[in-house]
């Protein structure tokens, strides 16, 4: 199949560091290069993929200097999108909804991962403007707030199973991975590591709207010893850290779409702890993959119980749900079904030519 992945602008795909879905985008082209589909990536000009780059604006906006307004660089995308529609039998949209009233006019098979919350205002307005326009959902919790959306299915994410080696060895301390913003939970997990007498490391990063919340709230928790803060990771250095972890604490305070940090774990054989909320209960297989709990005195409980779970089940079941190529033939099926019904465009296609 002719397939187009448009990416997000805000990191490069993959991401040079933080960043999941731009990290899930690659790991999916990959997957369907390497079964031979013929895929173009719109998406920033620092990215690197075994797909042909389109780059749509010269580097990812987070990173990039100096500042540019996120819509410029939006409009630029669908543009580029545009312009080339005509040469793909689907395109996938991985920006949410700012391209449904172009893409629903432009004759071509499409379909959208909301990678992001749904319960947000506006929102399900918008939506409902587009009733035809097929969605995916990474978990079935993500589509509470948009139970009117045309929703053609959940993929969960998935990752290389080579791109994280397991370990069986027993952690030394609890891990904390993942954005230091109160809904994710860092003060809880500082509470819940210090409750079980155990360490907590931190890799994460201060998103710049919350550096106050990180200043106040954590900076004068983190003590070198019983709580240390890394920062942000590559994929080499998570690995390590996620494999000498005894489990990794995932504490959230919100509707969590999917939480790739709870497979990234599960690939290292690293058991879950974490809150019962958004798709927690799906992604993790209570008392085989982790312990999903309501609150910080379970959690604690939790801890106590890591040494009834075999690390090699929690890889095995990684290996079962979660892998990349599974996620790929997924969203294979829904391409060609997709791509069976195409309409003619409503209008010229040369309207959209240079």
């Amino acid at each position: 199949m002719r397939i187009a992945q448009m990416a997000p602008l805000a990191e490069s795909v993959p991401p040079k560091l933080y960043g999941g879905t731009e990290r899930v985008v690659a790991w999916l082209i990959d997957e369907l290069v390497s079964l031979g589909h013929d895929v173009t990536l719109f998406a920033s000009g620092d990215s690197k993929t075994s797909a042909k780059l389109h780059a749509a604006w010269p580097r990812a906006l987070r990173l990039g200097r100096p500042r540019t307004d996120p819509m410029v660089a939006q409009a630029a995308l669908l543009e580029a999108v545009a312009r080339h529609a005509s040469e793909f039998d689907v395109i996938h949209a991985h920006i949410d909804w700012l391209h449904l009233p172009l893409f629903s006019r432009l004759g071509v098979p499409f379909l959208t991962t909301c990678h992001g919350r749904m319960d947000l205002p506006g929102f399900p307005d918008v939506i409902s403007r587009f009733p035809d326009a097929p969605f995916v959902s990474i978990s079935d919790n993500q589509r509470t707030p948009l139970s009117e959306a045309r929703w053609i299915g959940t993929i969960y994410h998935g990752l290389p199973a080579d791109l994280f080696g397991p370990s069986f060895e027993t952690g030394t301390y609890l891990a904390f991975l993942g954005r230091l913003t109160a809904e994710k939970g860092p003060e809880a997990a500082i509470r819940i590591a210090r409750a079980a007498k155990m360490p907590l490391r931190i890799a994460a990063k201060v998103p710049r709207g919350d550096r106050g919340y990180f200043k106040e709230q954590l900076e004068p928790q983190i003590d070198g010893e019983e709580v240390q803060l890394t920062g942000e990771v590559n994929d080499d250095a998570k690995r390590q850290f996620l494999a000498d972890a005894a489990a990794l604490l995932f504490p959230i305070d919100w509707p969590e779409p999917f939480g790739l940090v709870m497979i990234e774990a599960m690939a290292c054989g690293t058991p879950v702890i974490a809150f019962k909320s958004g798709s927690v209960p799906e992604v993790i297989d209570d008392g085989i993959t982790g312990f999903v709990v309501r609150d910080e005195a379970e959690a604690i409980e939790a801890i106590k119980r890591l040494p009834e779970l075999d690390r090699r089940q929690v890889r095995a079941h990684f290996e079962k749900r979660f892998t990349a190529r599974r996620m790929a033939e997924e969203y294979l099926h829904h391409y060609m079904t997709l791509a069976s019904t195409r309409a003619r465009p409503s209008a010229p296609e040369a309207a959209l030519a240079p």
